[in-house]
């Protein structure tokens, strides 16, 4: 039987669809209340913080680096300057594919495999997010038009002018006031990030570096708005950078050529200090070097040639060359022995050639095998008597020795402001004791007295030794700085003067010391002859290999870098000094013969004038007792 047919309820359809739609709209609607609470919630409660974004997407902070504060003479003439350069930068951030950016640099410019690697390591430095990176200095404008053709295949590359530090008097003064490089990784750690972002540059050594905040200066910043695409559209603020303080120095670039010129090429030191004031008028360790070469990066093969150079041309043989001072320090041994008590302005020794200790056979040569016969104090300081020191250092002993020579500053750093100073060795009971494990013996004392055995000292301290004599102690701190930034140079921990017992100790050593150069048989007798002034001074002989017990020094016999090392200190002139000057002569083996030469030539460029008269600021007016510090 066929079933009804069931009519459509339309009435129940229409409900049902009006139900879904009402659903459905509700939930439209939910969503949209959502939306509108979200974009509330964004558009109105958080309003700042997006508005930020959005203007940091738009505006960006640029560094603007301080420009580096200038290097003088003490008359002005420019030591170290900035000259406008254009280099080649990689902003990372917009190069995208910066490898292959770089690949297309090598090929467009034309350079070699070294240079990429070199490109790489220096993006790969840390520095600041979109903070562009120097990879090329110095670039020709043919390098520059190269570039600028191929734009559109080198993105986040661009052409920067900058100023690159420039040194004119070339190797003159490598070895005083350094050079800059770039900053390492290493020392980026060590930085402020804010006042050094923008700065590629950092004082590596010499007075750039002691002196590298007061010669960075501030950094600036400005505000610009760039594209999507990081093109800078306009500066909305700018904030202009510090420069740095210019630094006068003490050095005389006069004075300095001649010094470098007195020593005539060979390998060595020169050092001339002012004794009141401490300024160090000339500088010289040769061989040098042309420290332009590491401000944008020195090239593989010349630092290989520098670095492994038999010569070592990197070397500061002024700070860090450290030597037996031999006799130079024979002075200052007859001050200390005077001061003790252990000898008299009239004690005498009796030099047969050589000096035994008691009950002991072997025998410590004098340099004259004939001996001097009867020496006295001054007597022995113009023959440079061995015998006679010999014996002040046995009644003296090694505890009052090296309480005495490290008054006058041996065995420690004794500059302001040269910081690749090394402190020498002045040598004690408790140093041997530490280094060997052995006791302190007789016989060492007594080498030690003609500056031998385990001292070392550098030509700096000698020469600021000589200069306590040339003052009667007065302890001035060498230095290079003679104003930063107007501003006279200060030591916050000045050195205590040398208190004698009597200060007429003084006066015995300096004229023995004058009797050197003007004496009738002073060692250096041919030098002052021929000096238009009177001049103080002391020779010495620094041993490089030691020979045998009765043996004869014979330089034929040694290779040329085996001989024994020259030196000479003095100051001048004698009666008010006016410059002290120690020198240094590698493997030249008379002190006499080769170094007092030396410093005589350097003392002439200082104090006479071109008729070869004593110059008129250096005329006496004041005793010197009277003569200011």
């Amino acid at each position: 039987m066929p079933q009804p047919i069931q009519l459509k309820d339309h009435e129940k359809d229409a409900r049902l669809v009006r139900r879904r739609v009402y659903v459905g709209l509700a939930v439209v609607m939910a969503f949209f209340g959502v939306l509108a609470a979200r974009m509330y919630y964004l558009q109105v409660v958080q309003y700042d913080y997006h508005s930020t974004l959005s203007e940091s997407n738009r505006v960006h902070v640029q560094p603007i680096p301080p420009t580096r504060g200038l290097i003088y003479d003490r008359n002005g003439r420019i030591i170290a300057d900035n000259r406008p350069s254009f280099s080649l930068t990689v902003t990372r951030e917009r190069a995208g594919d910066w490898r292959g950016v770089l690949d297309t640099v090598v090929e467009v410019l034309g350079l070699t495999v070294e240079d990429r690697q070199l490109f790489e390591k220096r993006v790969l430095q840390g520095r600041r997010p979109f903070e562009p990176v120097p990879i090329l200095f110095e670039l020709s404008e043919e390098q520059i038009a190269h570039v600028a053709v191929n734009q559109f295949r080198l993105p986040g590359v661009e052409v920067a002018a900058q100023l690159v530090r420039h040194y004119p008097q070339g190797m003159h003064f490598a070895h005083s006031v350094g050079y800059v490089g770039r900053i390492n990784e290493q020392e980026l750690k060590a930085l402020d990030p804010v006042n050094y972002s923008g700065t590629h540059h950092i004082g590596k050594t010499g007075i750039e570096k002691f002196y590298e905040d007061e010669l960075h200066g501030k950094v600036g910043y400005e505000e610009v708005e760039t594209n999507a695409r990081g093109r800078v559209l306009r500066v909305l603020k700018r904030t202009d950078p510090e420069p740095g303080n210019d630094i006068t120095l003490t050095l005389d670039l006069q004075l300095q050529e001649a010094a470098e010129a007195a020593l005539g090429g060979r390998r060595g030191a020169v050092i001339a200090l002012q004794p009141s004031t401490g300024e160090v008028l000339a500088m010289v360790s040769q061989p040098s070097f042309d420290p332009n070469l590491f401000v944008t990066g020195i090239s593989f093969k010349d630092y290989g040639e520098l670095r492994d150079s038999i010569d070592r041309p990197l070397y500061n043989r002024v700070l860090r060359g450290l030597y037996p001072p031999g006799s130079t320090i024979k002075p200052a041994m007859a001050i200390a022995g005077l001061d003790a008590g252990v000898v008299t302005p009239t004690s005498r020794v009796f030099d047969p050639g050589f000096y035994q200790l008691p009950n002991v056979k072997h025998k410590y040569r004098n340099w004259n095998r004939g001996g001097d016969g009867w020496v006295d104090l001054q007597t022995a300081i113009m023959r440079s008597n061995d015998t006679y020191f010999y014996d002040l250092a046995h009644k003296l002993g090694i505890d009052r020795m090296h309480d005495y020579m490290s008054r006058f500053g041996l065995g420690q750093r004794v500059a302001l402001d040269l910081n690749e100073e090394t402190g020498g060795l002045m040598p004690s009971r408790d140093w041997k004791r530490a280094r060997y494990r052995q006791p302190w013996y007789p016989g060492e004392t007594l080498i030690l007295g003609i500056g031998q055995g385990y001292m070392q000292a550098t030509p700096l301290q000698l020469a600021q030794a000589t200069s306590l004599i040339a003052t009667r102690g007065k302890w001035v701190r060498p230095h290079l700085a003679k104003s930063i930034g107007g501003r006279p140079a200060v030591d916050p921990e000045p050195m205590p003067d040398i208190e004698l017992r009597d200060p007429r100790y003084w006066d015995l050593a300096r004229e023995g010391m004058e009797m050197v150069l003007h004496g009738a048989r002073g060692t250096a007798k041919r030098v002052g002859d021929t000096a238009a002034y009177r001049i103080a001074g002391k020779s010495g002989t620094a041993q490089v290999v030691a020979i045998k017990q009765g043996e004869k020094y014979d330089s034929k016999k040694l290779d040329e870098r085996h001989r024994d090392h020259a030196l000479f200190v003095g100051f001048a002139p004698a009666d008010d000094p006016q410059i002290a000057v120690a020198v240094m002569v590698e493997n030249g083996e008379s002190g006499s013969g080769v170094a007092a030469p030396v410093v005589k030539q350097v003392m002439d460029a200082w104090l006479l004038d071109e008729h070869g008269q004593l110059k008129t600021e250096f005329t006496p007016t004041l005793s010197a007792e009277a003569s200011p510090r």
